[in-house]
């Protein structure tokens, strides 16, 4: 029979190991590729369109394609398991210090105050931004909640040139049909980009004054992206004013320079599609990394290599969708994501 003491030898040193299970994930680059030596930081965190899973792709692409440190930061459980309902976890938030850039995928976070310093310092500094879908309306602290950051509630409308409007598109009955801005097609954003198709639905927006708008959304009939397009009338949230569906059609992406009071300027790059279903269109995962790389200023070619480096078969967007049981080291180069633990069956009523 072992010796007490020996007994809590072990446990004691069993501790550290669990304790030191990874809380991110870092893809390192791939040589001689035209990122080398600039870091991008990605920041996961939304209830319902699967950026825990849509940015890890990115970050393989981007790492092993272009020549981009990656590092992927996720909403985590106690337990170290990837939990985007849990909207005041950010784990290894310290990385954002050494960020160079930032992809973002979040939504309605509330972050503690030690996380959202790490944030708005990478804003501060002017790195360049790419923000996905629900960025727009990144974080919500509520009224009276102690945080130093609250105007941080309107980072969307400030910094990336819009906030949180309404739905305009139906979430799966009306999908997304992509069209180029009349006057952008030459921007270099839009190399090799073309059927820009997504299955989430076109949110309303009306970007501010100085953003470039680069392609609108076109809502459809239904989910193919051989629908036509639809032609009902609805009333703009903004301004309560009527217009048919698409005409016009609302901005889904654009571009904007944000001038910090400090004196820096971030590149900014938004798009109000994103869902990790629309990334399994090549058009959209083209602008995306196009956005990367005119964010650096650097050369874009005429068809930016986007093929996956692991397989990738997202789950479709839902609230409390979230495959259950994932840990950040699941998301590993040379895996595709495994299907994780099956939420638990609603309760009965």
């Amino acid at each position: 029979m072992p010796h007490p003491h020996f007994a809590s030898l072990t446990l004691a040193l069993a501790l550290p190991l669990a304790a030191a299970a990874a809380s991110s994930i870092t893809y390192p680059p791939a040589p001689n590729l035209p990122g080398a030596g600039k870091h991008l930081v990605f920041l996961t965190g939304d209830e319902e369109y699967r950026g825990e899973e849509g940015l890890p792709m990115l970050a393989k692409i981007l790492s092993q394609r272009h020549g981009f440190r990656c590092t992927v930061l996720f909403a985590l459980d106690p337990d170290g398991t990837i939990n985007p309902d849990n909207n005041k976890s950010l784990g290894d938030a310290e990385a954002l210090d050494r960020a160079d850039g930032i992809v973002m995928a979040l939504r309605f976070r509330q972050w503690p105050d030690d996380a959202m310093r790490h944030f708005a310092a990478a804003v501060a500094r002017g790195v360049p931004l790419v923000a996905l879908r629900t960025s727009t309306h990144a974080f919500r602290f509520p009224p009276g909640h102690p945080t130093a950051f609250a105007a941080f509630n309107d980072f969307g409308r400030n910094v990336l040139g819009e906030n949180w409007v309404s739905h305009w598109g139906p979430n799966r009955k009306g999908a997304t049909r992509g069209v180029i801005e009349p006057g952008a097609e030459s921007d270099p954003l839009l190399r090799g980009v073309r059927d820009l198709f997504g299955d989430s639905g076109v949110y309303e927006t009306h970007p501010v004054a100085d953003a470039k708008i680069l392609a609108r959304g076109y809502v459809l009939k239904g989910m193919k992206p051989t629908d036509e397009p639809d032609t009902y009338l609805k009333k703009r949230h903004a301004d309560k004013l009527e217009q048919p569906i698409n005409d016009p059609a609302m901005p889904i992406a654009w571009t904007r320079l944000n001038k910090n009071p400090n004196g820096t300027t971030n590149r900014v790059f938004c798009t109000t599609m994103g869902a990790a279903t629309d990334l399994e269109n090549e058009g959209l995962r083209r602008l995306v990394v196009n956005a990367v790389l005119w964010g650096f200023a650097l050369e874009i070619p005429a068809a930016t290599d986007v093929r996956y480096v692991d397989p990738f078969h997202p789950a479709p967007y839902a609230f409390k969708g979230y495959r259950r049981g994932i840990t950040p080291d699941d998301h590993a180069l040379g895996r595709e994501l495994r299907p994780g633990t099956p939420p638990p069956a609603p309760a009965k009523k």
